[in-house]
């Protein structure tokens, strides 16, 4: 167990301008990795393959009851993404929300209230990669953006999670676990200390389950005194799956009102 924080999201393992490799090809065959290890290790995640597919089903539960999200998300370098959500208990017709990007461009379409937007990718900010900068103020730099705040975000660029929440807390790694017949390391966080104002309390915990041949996240579930507030799981992760055609191409219907 450790509670020394780890600051080393933003740090490349090449020099700018060329592509990224993953500083470490792979974790030890054998014995668990340490903390620091298996933190970089999931900070390169998506710099080990070029496509991804990858579904994720979200479950939580409130006073409302259980609620349960689906992801669908597609992934090809360098910049092509999309994330398609939808709530199963509404029904399928109209009850979509897409996210799609090319790297340059951001799209957006909700089915819901018929909306869609079309703006360039929100520029990074300058100066947070100077080596001179303390690593806690550097950022991690994507080959390809996601959504911001959202589970693939955090399932496949877990690097800034892996500094900014659970190395705030009590970490310990528990040994290994299955999610979707593959090989996970299964991490476990106490109270980490970045984290809403709902779960600031000393029974919070987050448990998390990385992919051991990529590192990205495949489950995260946080508990309240033990109990599952959340449990979000990738049921479908296929790392350099052939992706259709359609994967990345989007026609907004007619009636849709367009937005800046």
């Amino acid at each position: 167990m450790s509670t020394r924080l780890w600051d080393r999201a933003g740090s490349l393992p090449v020099p700018a301008g060329q592509r990224a490799r993953p500083e470490l090809v792979a974790l030890p065959a054998v014995e668990l990795p340490s903390l620091d290890v298996l933190f970089a290790f999931m900070r390169d995640a998506e710099r080990r393959w070029d496509t991804l597919r990858m579904r994720i089903e979200e479950h939580t539960w409130t006073a409302a009851g259980e609620q349960l999200v689906t992801m669908e998300v597609f992934v090809q370098h360098p910049g092509a993404a999309r994330v398609t959500t939808t709530e199963p208990a509404r029904g399928t017709t109209g009850n979509y929300e897409i996210w799609l990007s090319d790297g340059t461009t951001v799209r957006t379409y909700s089915a819901a209230h018929r909306l869609a937007t079309e703006r360039p990718v929100r520029a990074a900010v300058r100066g947070v990669d100077d080596p001179d900068m303390p690593g806690m103020a550097q950022v991690y730099r994507p080959v390809t953006s996601l959504p911001a705040e959202t589970l693939p975000e955090l399932f496949i660029h877990p690097a800034g999670y892996c500094q900014n929440v659970l190395a705030t807390g009590a970490c310990a790694i528990l040994g290994t676990s299955e999610v979707g017949e593959r090989e996970a390391i299964l991490l476990r966080c106490a109270h980490p200390r970045a984290v809403e104002r709902v779960a600031d309390r000393p029974d919070y915990a987050v448990e998390v389950s990385v992919d051991r041949d990529t590192g990205c996240i495949v489950r995260l579930t946080e508990l309240m005194a033990d109990v599952v507030t959340r449990d979000a799981v990738a049921v479908v992760f296929e790392p350099d799956a052939p992706l259709p055609p359609s994967a990345f191409s989007f026609r907004v219907p007619e009636g849709t009102t367009t937005i800046f």
